[in-house]
């Protein structure tokens, strides 16, 4: 029984200001699921403006608040009611609900897609057998999960689900991956909470729409904790090397554990361990001889305090920007080393914690996160992502490649404006050459970000070069010096060194370095690679979702192809799976022509989106529709004509070659 207590003592005032505070499209859709009342489909959407995409929503006052008092009322009736468990309606009404709530109509090949992010279903994204497993064969099979963080832990989940057995193997003495180790003031995400959860965790109490690190490393310990998956996991143990055995069909796999060097042999390997982990700190002349505390934003001591202290920051990513303006606020003097200006984008609210309306209305009206949910996930989708990030061929501007990439960049240079109306300098300095969407969008707050800092008397931005680490502090390439006590690194990470620095070999003994020697890392899907049987990455080369949604979603949906892969073998009692070396390369050639469409490959842009060979081993290009297809079920081949790319064929007997 689901009551909720606290609807049933709510005032009608309560309620009636509660509905007020819901986004009307949300209430659109779920008001229209929930009671089927067509007045409520009738009302008119038209277009709006939000950060870098348009969207859908109510434009008339008069049709927001007869949905608010629909809202109201049915609250008030459910409340007095008793308040108790309460279906979702038809499911044959869903596609209609869900258009509504975007705006527009769900095209039915697209259907089930968005059905998942509405996570209705927990396990929407789960393996199902297709048959009982042999029982001598699925206790026989063991899966080594390397990684406890977003993926590790989704991976995990659903192996116990699925009743497979693993292992997880995680290098920190905590889970949470990121968010256990970047503890950096002014961490926090830079997705939406509400799409930043696995379709299990919907109903998660996120006290804000864009969650600080506290907040997420608590979800992923929830995560850990409700599904019982801390037990199963190894701490402090940090993989050195996986290597396949031909002979036994099994990985071997050399960690460092607390009691020394471990070995494991296992049928499958699951590697999460993303590839923003490993620290990439800069090689700059005297860095050992310096006298203060030195350290990169990623390993942020706990014992230190900056209290009057004189602080600099060098780099200007987004961890730069995040923290420069917390270090300002208690620091003595901060100094901003500059080497590259990145764009920034105001997101209302992106420090304000969710207004108390808006978390009584999570737990008191049915569905209510679902539907949130799912409209976030539309919004990100790639409807209006694929826009944001293609190249307009036929579009000229010396700044801009695309009519919506010089609108954000008109957008961009007016939020600009408003805060440097007074220091041109700070304007000229901050803006860059490069234009918006060809690295990292960064959000801030429009009344506290990076901008506000410069203008503070404690702030300095440096642009100049840095020629060396000096024994007090940093000279720079004209000649100036400045005094501290604390150099911090916000310099990224090792991005392009995908699965850095574990040492894998699949078959006769190649490495995957020689795999990637040509033009950096790739993989079939983001997951497989060619001669590697039975290893399967999470958040793999060309995973980074800019093709629509999350990376939740991306890796949820690669943890459900790798299980289909895994079970297959465990029903059909196989040894191993792999994908062949042509479709490893058709696919990617695939991937080459569309990435070169993309903003991200301008020639101004020096960023982790570009590896050394002037092409991105981390984003996606690709629409996140033709990418989910792909990956629902590889024992299912798609029909001839379903989509775009048919070459591309991920299905047993075809790409993937079974043994």
């Amino acid at each position: 029984m689901n009551e909720r207590f606290e609807l049933l003592s709510a005032s009608d005032v309560t309620i009636e200001g509660a509905v007020k505070y819901a986004d009307p499209m949300v209430l659109r859709g779920l008001l229209y699921q929930l009671t089927g009342d067509e007045s409520i489909g009738s009302t008119a959407v038209g277009a709006a403006v939000a950060g870098y995409f348009e969207f859908k929503t109510l434009t008339d006052p008069t049709e927001v608040a007869l949905l608010q008092a629909k809202a109201a009322e049915f609250l008030k009736a459910y409340r007095d009611g008793g308040a108790g468990d309460i279906g979702i309606g038809p499911a044959d009404r869903l596609q209609r609900s869900l258009g509504l709530c975007a705006g527009e109509d769900i095209r039915d090949a697209e259907f089930e897609m968005w059905l998942e992010t509405l996570a209705m279903d927990p396990w929407a994204r789960g393996f199902t057998w297709s048959a009982e497993p042999p029982a001598p064969v699925l206790e026989g099979f063991s899966v080594a999960v390397i990684g406890a963080g977003m993926g590790g832990l989704n991976a995990a989940v659903q192996l116990r689900h699925a009743g497979i057995p693993f292992t997880v193997l995680e290098k920190n003495s905590g889970v949470g991956g990121t968010w256990y180790e970047n503890r950096y003031p002014g961490a926090r995400v830079d997705s939406p909470s509400r799409t930043y959860t696995h379709t299990y965790g919907v109903d998660f109490p996120f006290p804000n729409p864009f969650c600080p690190q506290s907040e997420n490393e608590k979800y992923f310990n929830w995560v850990a904790d409700t599904f019982d998956i801390r037990k199963d996991i190894h701490f402090d143990t940090e993989v050195t090397s996986a290597l396949w055995d031909e002979e036994t069909s099994t990985w071997e796999i050399r960690a460092e554990h607390p009691d020394g060097p471990r070995v494991w042999r296992v049928n499958a390997v699951i590697s999460c361990v993303g590839f923003l982990a490993r620290p990439n700190i800069p090689p700059i002349v005297g860095m050992e001889d310096f006298a203060g505390r030195l350290f990169h934003s990623a390993r942020w001591p706990a014992d230190l305090d900056l209290e009057g202290t004189r602080v600099a920051v060098i780099g200007s990513g987004c961890t730069g920007y995040q923290m420069i303006p917390e270090v300002a606020q208690v620091a003595g003097h901060t100094y901003a080393f500059q080497r590259t200006p990145n764009w920034v984008f105001d997101t209302p609210g992106y420090l304000d914690p969710f207004p108390q309306q808006v978390t009584w209305l999570d737990r008191n009206l049915p569905f209510f996160t679902n539907f949130v949910r799912f409209r976030t996930s539309w919004m990100y989708g790639p409807t209006n992502l694929q826009a944001t990030f293609t190249i307009d061929p036929d579009f000229q501007d010396p700044h801009t490649l695309s009519p919506i990439n010089k609108k954000i960049r008109d957008q961009r240079i007016e939020f600009m404006r408003s805060k440097f109306a007074t220091r041109p300098d700070l304007l000229e300095r901050m803006l860059p050459d490069a234009p918006p969407m060809s690295a990292r969008p960064i959000l801030v707050d429009p009344n506290r970000s990076v901008y506000d800092a410069l203008l503070e008397e404690n702030v300095s931005l440096v642009t100049d070069g840095i020629l060396r680490i000096t024994p007090d502090g940093i000279e720079t390439t004209d000649g100036s010096t400045y005094d501290v006590d604390v150099i911090v690194f916000a310099t990224g990470f090792k991005s392009n060194d995908f699965l850095f620095p574990m040492e894998i070999r699949g078959r006769g003994g190649q490495g995957v370095a020689e795999l990637w020697s040509k033009d950096g890392a790739r993989a079939y899907l983001g997951t497989l690679l060619p001669g590697f049987p039975n290893f399967f990455m999470i958040y793999g080369p060309n995973t980074n979702p800019y093709g629509g949604l999350q990376v939740v979603d991306m890796e949820e949906v690669v943890t459900r192809f790798a299980l289909g892969c895994i079970g297959h073998l465990i029903t059909e009692d196989k040894s191993s799976i792999d994908v062949t070396e042509d479709a490893y390369w058709r696919y990617n050639n695939e991937l080459d022509q569309v990435e070169v469409t993309k903003v991200w490959r301008d020639t101004r842009a020096h960023n982790y989106f570009t590896n050394e060979f002037g092409r991105s081993s981390a984003n996606m290009p690709f629409d996140v529709r033709e990418t989910w297809r792909w990956l629902r079920d590889p024992s299912t081949p798609r029909e001839a004509g379903d989509g775009p790319r048919e070459s591309i064929r991920p299905y047993f007997g075809e790409d993937l070659v079974v043994s």
